[in-house]
């Protein structure tokens, strides 16, 4: 089995996680990671799914997803051609002997420590599941004490965007409408009003001919 990443576009509403997810556990998929938010758009969430899978099943689970009412669109998502990154935080043993070893391997992942005790240190980092990997088999050895992990989240490389031709651009206020002033609509312009002159004095009116 192989690694897929789906980037779902889902309306963002009550329940559709969990129906998302119980669609891929029925069929007997380990979800391996799941990151969901909000996009540039309010009425739209997006849902980053990491599973291992072979490519027959992966079709089917997309077939599936894609009869459900409130997702809007599904794209697999090729690793060479995306951003992926993921938060590490871990608390590793630090006493006055290793705590400079640990701070190294801060600096050499590029990471930063955010809480300093006397005998521990929290480390947070950001990266590719293969650096925070990589990370941690150097932690470990000085004692991992607590670790907590995000789900992945992944970003298409270039000016496209996923949500192309797929989704309406969020509505922006005319420059010289304030926001939040009252919506006074345009009201059309009355037709000019011709009294109709009366006859001379003196004049019948002759009565109009019937057909």
């Amino acid at each position: 089995m192989s690694k897929h990443t789906l980037s779902i576009l889902v309306e963002n509403k009550h329940g559709v996680l969990a129906r998302v997810a119980a669609l891929i556990s029925r069929r007997g998929f380990n979800i391996d990671s799941l990151a969901v938010g909000p996009t540039e758009h309010p009425e739209v969430s997006r849902m980053t799914i990491a599973v291992s899978v072979d490519e027959q099943p992966l079709e089917q689970i997309t077939k599936q997803l894609n009869k459900l009412v409130n997702v809007i669109k599904i794209v697999e998502l090729e690793p060479s051609q995306t951003v992926q990154r993921e938060l590490l935080l871990v608390k590793v043993k630090a006493d006055t002997l290793t705590r400079g070893q640990v701070l190294e391997t801060v600096q050499l992942f590029r990471a930063k420590v955010v809480d300093v005790a006397p005998d521990a240190i929290t480390i947070e980092a950001t990266g590719n599941p293969e650096k925070l990997e990589a990370m941690l088999r150097v932690l470990e050895p000085f004692g991992v004490r607590e670790l907590v992990q995000s789900g992945m989240v992944a970003i298409g490389r270039g000016s496209r965007s996923i949500s192309d031709r797929t989704l309406r651009p969020v509505p922006v206020p005319p420059p010289h409408v304030a926001t939040g002033a009252p919506n006074v609509q345009a009201q059309p312009a009355e037709r000019p009003h011709h009294p109709v002159p009366a006859p001379p004095p003196g004049r019948p009116v002759a009565p109009a001919r019937q057909a």
